[in-house]
């Protein structure tokens, strides 16, 4: 497209979709499909529990068994989303647990295998803060580079605030993530950040503040999520008993919104609000569609003229 087609697209956009970031990366649009691999999590072994959020499937809900071979799982969720909307260009998301937790040969064939696929234009590797290391940086960058594409690391942070990490039980801090950010650009691999911005221990201080430090650190993208309260957590018996309260709906929207005005709008968004089972959680979106609240936002930023990055300087 040309540039002044690009510019009156970009006068419309409220924020900047991931949607969009594929489009003009590869030129049209590119679906994520869930590659579900045998990985734990350092948070989870070692007599600890993991994360106060986490359930016994980490965030595999949509995802194939991990029995089945990479190629298998990536030619049915092909096949299943090819059929559905057409679609011929794909990103292997790497997507549950602790990838880089990995053994490094495991977590690299697993990579080649993805990548032999023509359709699979690049991979998403989800992973800590704290399990970034040269040797997995320079692998993934060598694999990817030599078949000339692209990888992301997906990077869960959650909350900028060292007391809430603490209080989630996440196991690392700020810092770490600075240093797995830093590292990533090093090997020239893409970041997205997983931020939940309605923690019950943090405000909309916080939410300001991490699209401030996201904006700082040039990351390429990230995802917003909104807590949801996974049944059988110590999360989840937090809630029960009382410990806590959480935000309204609205109040959530709105903080939102303060943190994409902040936020630079050159870093893609991804999602603005979480999906989850109802049937496995006791608390999800304060009872209404995901989609519901996502229109909410983009709703008041357009009555208001809101926009991506407006605040940010």
């Amino acid at each position: 497209r040309s540039e002044s087609a690009r510019k009156a697209e970009d006068e419309t956009m409220r924020y900047f979709a991931y949607s969009d970031y594929m489009k003009r990366k590869y030129g049209r649009k590119v679906y994520k499909l869930p590659v579900n691999l045998p990985a734990s999590c350092p948070n989870r072994e070692a007599g600890l529990s993991g994360c106060s959020f986490c359930g016994a499937a980490g965030a595999g809900f949509e995802n194939l068994s991990s029995e089945l071979l990479v190629g298998e799982q990536l030619r049915r969720n092909m096949e299943y989303i090819g059929r559905r909307y057409g679609a011929d260009l794909f990103c292997a998301y790497f997507q549950n647990f602790t990838n880089t937790y990995l053994p490094l040969e495991t977590l690299s064939a697993a990579l080649e295998e993805a990548l032999r696929f023509p359709e699979v234009v690049e991979v998403c590797i989800s992973t800590r803060p704290d399990c970034v290391s040269d040797a997995y940086l320079e692998r993934i960058s060598k694999i990817c580079g030599g078949c000339g594409k692209n990888a992301v690391l997906e990077l869960g942070l959650q909350s900028v605030s060292h007391r809430t990490l603490q209080k989630i039980g996440r196991g690392h801090s700020l810092a770490e993530f600075i240093d797995a950010v830093l590292r990533s650009r090093r090997f020239g691999i893409e970041v997205c950040v997983h931020l939940i911005l309605n923690l019950p221990w943090d405000d909309d201080s916080d939410a300001e503040e991490a699209a401030k430090i996201l904006t700082a650190l040039g990351v390429q993208q990230v995802k917003l999520h909104s807590l949801y309260i996974e049944k059988g957590t110590e999360l989840c018996r937090q809630y029960e008993a009382g410990e806590f309260q959480l935000i309204s709906d609205e109040e959530y929207v709105r903080r939102v919104i303060r943190f994409l005005r902040l936020l630079s709008p050159e870093i893609s968004v991804q999602r603005l609000v979480s999906r989850a089972p109802e049937e496995n959680t006791v608390f999800c979106n304060w009872g209404k569609s995901w989609w519901k609240i996502r229109d909410r936002i983009e709703e008041i930023m357009e009555q208001e003229d809101l926009r991506q990055g407006d605040r940010c300087d």
